[in-house]
C-alpha cells in the first residue's frame, strides 16, 4: 500500500507559491502542487478563477469564524472536503444507476 504513496511523482508534492489578492490585499500562498490542482478544480466548478475563489472563501470564513489562524491549512482542508464531496456524489450516482 505505501508504494502507491511513496512512488508518486515528486512534482506532485513539490511546493509552489502563487501571488494573489485577497479582498484587495496582495499576498502569497505556498502550497503543494497537488493542492493547487484541486483548488483550481474547485474554482472551475464554482465558475470562477482561483484567485476569486480564494478571496471569496476568505471573506466567508471571516464572516463565519473570524480571521483564520492558518489560512493555508484551511485551503488544504477545503481540498479534502471537495474530494470527499466528489466521492460521495460519485457513489450516489452509481447507486442510482
Amino acid at each position: 500500500m505505501c508504494e502507491i504513496f511513496a512512488g508518486q511523482d515528486p512534482e506532485r508534492y513539490a511546493g509552489s507559491t502563487r501571488r494573489i489578492r485577497i479582498n484587495g490585499q496582495s499576498t502569497s500562498i505556498r502550497l503543494e502542487n497537488a493542492f493547487w490542482q484541486v483548488i483550481d478544480q474547485i474554482a472551475e466548478s464554482d465558475g470562477s478563477s482561483t484567485p476569486i475563489f480564494i478571496s471569496k472563501l476568505h471573506s466567508e470564513v471571516l464572516e463565519i469564524r473570524g480571521e483564520p489562524v492558518n489560512f493555508t491549512s484551511l485551503l488544504r482542508c477545503a481540498c479534502l472536503k471537495f474530494i470527499e464531496i466528489s466521492a460521495q456524489d460519485a457513489r450516489s450516482k452509481i447507486a442510482a444507476e
